[in-house]
């Protein structure tokens, strides 16, 4: 199985595209096709702005490939608070086969995204 974890500022946008990049890479590992690994990017670009505006300071990545791609998103620091996420949950559950969402108080603290 291969691995690779980042963790980033979510104040920070420009991380992003690194954070888009990686998934497309391991999207490639997985031999996965052009339109799934766009697909997947964009989940992972909603997941971000979930757990931002969630009141997360800090987001931490882990990527994995093993019988396809597998990302766990997490939110760290800051002062986590509802917020209104429903347009990026339906989209990433459009658009990925597998979605766990992890909630803490009522606040979503994780997702995990699979394809």
């Amino acid at each position: 199985m291969k691995e690779f974890c980042v963790s980033f500022d979510l104040e920070h946008s420009e991380f992003n595209t690194a954070l888009r990049l990686v998934a497309g890479a391991f999207c490639s590992l997985a031999e996965k096709d052009v339109d799934a690994a766009e697909d997947f990017k964009v989940c992972i670009t909603e997941s971000a702005l979930i757990l931002k505006n969630s009141g997360f300071k800090r987001l931490c990545a882990k990527f994995s490939v093993q019988d396809g791609v597998k990302a766990v998103l997490s939110g760290e620091g800051g002062t986590p608070c509802e917020a209104d996420n429903e347009l990026s949950l339906a989209l990433i559950g459009a658009l990925v086969e597998k979605c766990g969402i992890e909630r803490r108080d009522g606040v979503i603290c994780g997702v995990t995204l699979e394809l």
